[in-house]
């Protein structure tokens, strides 16, 4: 899951050497994952009205659910 964040945001941003995302096991079957993009481009990742983000995490909820996991997607500066 955190190589499907990183492949959309590279595509995404200007700067694709800025991605990073860190993913963290909260409990057995809940995943955090946190994504850091350069502060110029975080208007790309997030989108108008928050879309972008929105279509990322509804993206992400679906693969973590065919491994019958919950996932989480925090994007930071």
């Amino acid at each position: 899951m955190k190589e499907f964040v990183e492949y959309i945001a590279k595509h995404l941003v200007d700067h694709p050497d800025g991605v990073v995302v860190e993913e963290k096991a909260v409990e057995e079957k809940k995943l955090v994952l946190s994504l850091k993009v350069k502060s110029e481009d975080i208007g790309k990742v997030i989108g108008k009205q928050g879309k972008t983000a929105q279509s990322i995490r509804t993206l992400l909820t679906a693969v973590a659910a065919k491994e019958g996991k919950r996932a989480i997607l925090k994007i930071q500066e």
